[in-house]
């Protein structure tokens, strides 16, 4: 008999041929290449397709957020100063004045009520309803003086304006820097539809970047 346990090699018994051995292992090394690089490329694809579906995401997300809730905006001009200067860069909230109404002293993004395809940033002096008036470079609403401490004294403007009443759904804005501003007392007051949203966020330059 023949112990099984014994045998290593071939059904005669004979040692096996150590060359023989070797030879196969590597064969069987080589036969592994083909798989690994599949696998390989199968996941390159899959990260691939991954990483197209964030950023067509992130692209829709976006599109729906400057659509619907905010949007991106730059300072044109010295108008602001010096809240906000030329180049600014600004996120205004479309949203806001959809749920609530314009406060004074809100800085808002408008459009030009003279050329509408233009758009400006002015700062509401006073809401519908309100009487105001500017005397010697004070601002006046309701009888009560307006505090602007964001107004440098050199950036008054000192020139009367008399008094007035806001019509309903009327806002008068201005401009922080009241002597070299194009604004409601040049070109009267802003209906309602023509405000396109709030200044939220001034995120450039990154240094003087906060929010209002």
């Amino acid at each position: 008999m023949i112990d099984p346990k014994s045998s290593s090699g071939g059904s005669d018994g004979s040692r096996p041929d150590p060359s023989s051995s070797s030879s196969l292992e590597t064969a069987g090394d080589h036969s592994t290449h083909k798989p690994k690089a599949a696998a390989l490329v199968n996941r390159l694809v899959q990260e691939f397709v991954t990483w197209f579906k964030t950023l067509a995401s992130a692209a829709v997300y976006a599109t729906l957020i400057v659509t619907f809730g905010f949007q991106v905006a730059r300072v044109e001009g010295q108008s602001m100063a010096p809240t906000l200067i030329d180049q600014d860069r600004l996120i205004v909230n479309k949203l806001i004045y959809r749920l609530g109404e314009p406060r004074r002293s809100d800085i808002v993004m408008l459009y030009y009520p003279i050329d509408p395809d233009k758009s400006f940033v002015k700062r509401v002096i006073a809401e519908e309803g309100d009487t105001f008036r500017i005397e010697n470079g004070l601002v006046f609403v309701n009888d009560v003086p307006v505090r602007d401490d964001y107004v440098p004294q050199g950036f008054k403007s000192y020139e009367d304006y008399g008094e007035q009443v806001v019509p309903q759904g009327y806002y008068f804005v201005m401009g922080d820097h009241r002597n070299n501003s194009s604004d409601s007392r040049h070109w009267g007051m802003v209906p309602k539809k023509y405000i396109i949203g709030k200044v939220q966020v001034r995120w450039w330059p990154i240094p003087t970047a906060r929010v209002f």
